[in-house]
Formats: structure tokens, C-alpha cells, sequence
């Protein structure tokens, strides 16, 4: 490639390389999604539509990132995690955090439809992101548990004080002021002892959240063959293929991560 006198610019550029042998942890936020959400008017505590929307907006990042091995996402958040060995992009942060945030929200505005039919998307939508590094196993679980806590504390809050204000009559300043200073004991305690609601009994998918992972799957396509008498014939195929599969529950426990333990990489490597 021929130079030019102009080239010398390029000495500004900092070098973001994420160190290796660290999962690479690329965090993704709704910006102002509150204003979002009550522009579009999504229901309260929790929108179907909108949770599955970002979901299939995850789908479509680790469709076409294929080194992201584990996403998880809650609210207008959505976690996306590189293997520890991944040379995408040669591990620059600008570039994993720009792409995954343009595949996002691209893919939010893409599927706006499927999941609101025709209510309009009034103004384009915006995402944040940040780039996190986690050297261990320990570390990237630690992560995620967190962000699922997150989930559990906020819901709950969330599952509340609605409760408190589309069923029990309160405006949304004397629900604030009925919360203040509880636990989640007292919240449990009020959703069953005024509203006859069990926390628990609510969809785990409010509760924990979605994580999404690859797994294989068996499917049968049709395929046609050419038999020695030069006759075509529609025959059924079985195969083994790896497609993104959402779960909705603990992640903070052992068992998710026993049940699949590719995951993980090794990590006395």
C-alpha cells in the first residue's frame, strides 16, 4: 500500500489490546431506556416484548460473533463474553465493544416488528457498552452472579412497588415512600400479606434473567438424492448442529455451570 506524508497520524491511535488469556467481558446498556420505555408505553414491572426483542437482539451478536460462549442479560442490559482465547479483532476493545453494540441495536431496530407488531419505534434506540476483563473462572462466575443478583433485587423492588400502585391505589411517590428502608423480607411480606402474592410464583424469566448459550440440537432436513437410476428422491437427514439456546434460570449456583462445562476454559492452562 503506498504511503503518504499524511500517515504519521496513525502514532495517535492508543493501543487497546485486552490482555491475554482473560475473558473478555463486553457489557451492553439501554441509554435513557426509561424515557424509552414510557415513550412506547412498555408495561410495568416487566414487558414480554421488550425482554424477548432484546433476547433476539443477543441471538443475532452471538450468531455472528461465535467466540461469545455465555450471554446474559436483564432489563435493558445484556452481558456478552469472549473465550479466553479469542483473536477476534485481534482482541482490541474498541472493536469487539463497537461491533457488538452496532450489531445490537441494528438487530433491535430489525425486530422491532416480529415482537410489536405494528405499534411504530418512535425514535431509533441507543446502547452503551463497556469492555471488562476477568483472568479466571472464579472471576467471570463472580460476574455474572452479580449481575444476576442485580436482577433478583431489582425485580422484586420493581414487582413491588407496581404491585403497590396498579393493585393497591397508590401513586408512584407513596409507593417510593412505602419502600424506603426494606428489605427484602418486608417486600416478600407485602406482596403476600396484602396481594396474595407468592414472589416465587412470578416468571423465572423476571426472576433470573436470560442467559444464553450454544448447544447442539438435532434436526431433520430433506435433502434430495439422485438414485443409480438417474430417479430423485426427497430423503430425511438427521444432523447435529450448533444453534444459541436460551435459559432462564440460576446461574450463581453449581449446577448450571456442571451441566454444561464447556463453558469454561481450563483454568491451569
Amino acid at each position: 500500500m503506498a504511503k503518504s506524508k499524511f500517515e504519521y497520524v496513525r502514532n495517535f491511535e492508543t493501543d487497546d489490546t485486552c490482555l491475554r488469556n482473560c475473558y473478555i467481558v463486553v457489557r451492553l446498556d439501554g441509554r435513557n431506556f426509561h424515557k424509552f420505555a414510557e415513550q412506547h408505553k412498555f408495561s410495568k414491572p416487566n414487558d414480554n416484548r421488550a425482554l424477548g426483542l432484546m433476547t433476539r437482539s443477543a441471538r443475532s451478536v452471538m450468531e455472528e460473533l461465535e467466540d461469545i460462549v455465555i450471554a446474559y442479560g436483564q432489563s435493558d442490559e445484556f452481558s456478552f463474553v469472549f473465550k479466553r482465547t479469542s483473536t477476534w479483532f485481534k482482541r482490541r476493545a474498541s472493536k469487539l465493544m463497537t461491533h457488538v453494540a452496532s450489531q445490537f441495536s441494528s438487530s433491535f431496530v430489525f425486530y422491532w416488528k416480529e415482537f410489536f407488531g405494528e405499534q411504530p419505534l418512535l425514535y431509533p434506540p441507543g446502547f452503551d457498552g463497556r469492555v471488562v476483563l476477568y483472568p479466571s473462572n472464579r472471576n467471570l462466575r463472580d460476574y455474572l452472579s452479580w449481575r444476576q443478583a442485580d436482577c433478583h433485587i431489582n425485580n422484586l423492588y420493581n414487582t413491588v412497588f407496581w404491585t403497590l400502585v396498579q393493585k393497591g391505589g397508590l401513586t408512584t411517590v407513596q409507593a417510593e415512600d412505602r419502600l424506603k428502608g426494606t428489605l427484602a423480607a418486608g417486600k416478600n411480606e407485602i406482596l403476600f400479606s396484602e396481594f396474595d402474592i407468592n414472589y416465587n410464583n412470578e416468571p423465572v424469566l423476571h426472576r433470573k434473567g436470560t442467559t444464553l448459550i450454544w448447544e447442539k440440537r438435532e434436526e431433520t432436513v430433506t435433502k434430495s438424492m439422485k438414485l443409480p437410476n438417474e430417479e430423485e428422491k426427497d430423503v430425511a437427514v438427521t444432523r447435529r448442529r450448533k444453534t444459541v439456546e436460551a435459559h432462564h434460570c440460576d446461574i450463581i449456583g453449581d449446577q448450571f455451570w456442571e451441566k454444561h462445562p464447556d463453558i469454561l476454559e481450563d483454568d491451569t492452562c
